[in-house]
């Protein structure tokens, strides 16, 4: 899994992304309904932005800014660090953990084309956990 390419691995459906003046509650609202951690900020098709869910509680909430005024411009992670789609899983997976954060957009020809998290590699890993569990206590 770590070999495998950003490329093949990335989940299109959960490619969000909104302009800079979104408001944070309709960001929320928007990753809430794709289950989603993470909303890339492009303006004229270009990144400029990553806004998360550690966004919301630190950037938002902790510092008792109003969700459905604020706007995504003033809150997000802006310039954040991302990873062409040809590079390995493992590479972005280092990428997050060296750098401390859990969602890494993907583009391809200066354009957002997908994102990434630490959570698309753990889920699998999870589920291969959970079986090897369920086997060996049916082996007792």
């Amino acid at each position: 899994m770590f070999s495998q390419r950003i490329r093949s691995m990335m989940e299109q459906e959960k490619l969000l992304t909104a302009p800079p003046e979104t408001t944070v509650s309709n960001a929320a609202k928007l990753m809430a309904s794709k289950k989603a951690g993470a909303v890339m900020v492009v303006e004229n098709q270009r990144l400029v932005g990553i806004f998360t869910e550690r966004d919301a509680v630190f950037r938002v909430i902790a510092r008792g800014h109003d969700a459905r005024t604020t706007r995504l411009a003033d809150v997000m992670t802006t310039a954040p660090q991302t990873v062409d789609p040809d590079k390995s899983y493992g590479y972005a997976l280092l990428l997050m953990h060296k750098n401390g954060f859990r969602h890494v957009p993907v583009i391809e020809n200066g354009k957002p084309i997908g994102i990434v998290s630490s959570r698309d590699l753990l889920d699998p890993e999870m589920e291969e956990f959970v079986s090897e569990a369920q086997r060996r206590q049916h082996i007792r």
